[in-house]
């Protein structure tokens, strides 16, 4: 008996860091003890109110049922003070916020929301891979607009007008920049929106790094005029050590919300109620929370600097996030090879820049979510 899979899956593989994983793990099984400097997934807990929030929360005996799909009330009116505060931008906490479990789920919930077979999709190379994955898996076409080093990983305007835009339906974008680092300015949100209602082509920014070694936070929706072509996405896996937790939201125009719920209200059941109230105390935490973050994140990254000169790669300056980028030197054929060095050689795994893309192939990533001892272990280790 043969069963075959879904057309949509053709082109579509496993998660490369789901694949590394398995293959990191069957490393140390035989004895490695590989360091693993790839993942952004925060090593520390949550701030303490937040665990004892689920805590209490967990223990009561009327908060295990279903939920409903837009959250409870008060988790949506702490985003909307939350984007008042730290990014002045003022949100209808009943219509234009919309919770999802984990802001990677509302990739996926966007994509089948709007995209048609065959309609074409803008993504960044490089960027972050489930751009690709969901655009195939909801049946659009990927189209892609090329980030460079010497345009400071910015979209190229005139090379994107010089293109046919007439199936565009949406532009899949994200700054603080994953892979790369980048800081988005004003203008550039500007530019884009404008973009976006030249060629009636949805804007679909995902922002989840905008706290990490970053004092000056940005939303997309803070340009006049984003709410009619932008939708965002945000969530609190990086900022508020809480990856595992899968607390995301999107924010945008009610229509948008109305939209995308149509989707999401048939794929699950609603967020857990005690995470929602914790999610609350961890968007309520003050400036004390990100410094003290911050200042953690700042000590690795002195040390990542340290891997990446013994490496002979250049970091572009400025850059903030969970992530250093760094350009391989000229000695490695690409990202990939210096990668595969440092793991066969020296029992350490750092990223390859390829897998966010072409243009990121001659390109290594280096993960800030490890504690400095096991910095120093790394760095020790490659100079064996």
């Amino acid at each position: 008996m043969e069963i075959k899979t879904a057309k949509r899956l053709e082109g579509i593989g496993e998660y490369y860091f789901s694949q590394k994983l398995r293959e990191i793990e069957q490393l140390n099984k035989g004895g490695k003890n590989i360091i693993n400097l790839g993942i952004g997934s925060p090593d520390q807990p949550p701030h303490q109110s937040v665990i004892s929030v689920l805590e209490e929360e967990a223990g009561k005996p009327n908060v295990h049922g279903y939920q409903g799909y837009k959250g409870v009330a008060d988790f949506r009116i702490a985003i909307a003070d939350f984007y008042c505060q730290w990014y002045h931008v003022t949100l209808n906490a009943d219509t234009e916020i919309l919770p999802l479990i984990g802001s990677k789920e509302g990739i996926m919930h966007i994509c089948m929301t709007y995209l048609n077979e065959g309609d074409e999709v803008l993504i960044p190379n490089p960027g972050y891979p489930t751009y690709r994955s969901a655009v195939t898996l909801a049946g659009g076409v990927c189209k892609e607009y090329n980030l460079k080093e010497e345009n400071n990983w910015y979209p190229d305007f005139e090379e994107l007008e010089k293109q046919d835009l007439s199936k565009v339906k949406l532009m899949w974008m994200n700054y603080p920049h994953m892979p790369t680092g980048t800081l988005p300015t004003e203008d550039l949100f500007k530019q884009i929106i404008a973009f976006g209602k030249k060629h009636n082509i949805l804007v679909c920014h995902d922002n989840p790094y905008s706290f990490i070694l970053n004092n000056n936070p940005i939303s997309i929706l803070s340009v006049e005029g984003a709410m009619e072509v932008a939708i965002e996405l945000n969530s609190l896996s990086k900022a508020s050590n809480m990856a595992g937790w899968r607390v995301g939201w999107m924010a945008g125009k009610k229509e948008r919300i109305d939209e995308v719920l149509r989707f999401k209200s048939n794929m699950d059941s609603g967020m857990f109620q005690p995470v929602q109230r914790a999610a609350i105390a961890a968007l309520k935490l003050d400036k004390d929370w990100y410094e003290s973050l911050n200042k953690q994140y700042a000590e690795r990254r002195e040390l990542v600097f340290e891997i990446l000169a013994h490496l002979k790669c250049v970091p572009q300056q400025g850059q903030v996030g969970l992530f250093v980028w760094a350009k391989v030197a000229a000695e490695y054929t690409n990202g990939y090879a210096l990668s595969d060095k440092a793991l066969k050689e020296h029992n350490v795994f750092i990223t390859p820049g390829g897998i966010f893309g072409t243009n990121g192939n001659n390109y290594v990533r280096i993960s800030l979510c490890a504690n400095t001892t096991t910095l120093q272990k790394a760095l020790d280790q490659l100079k064996q």
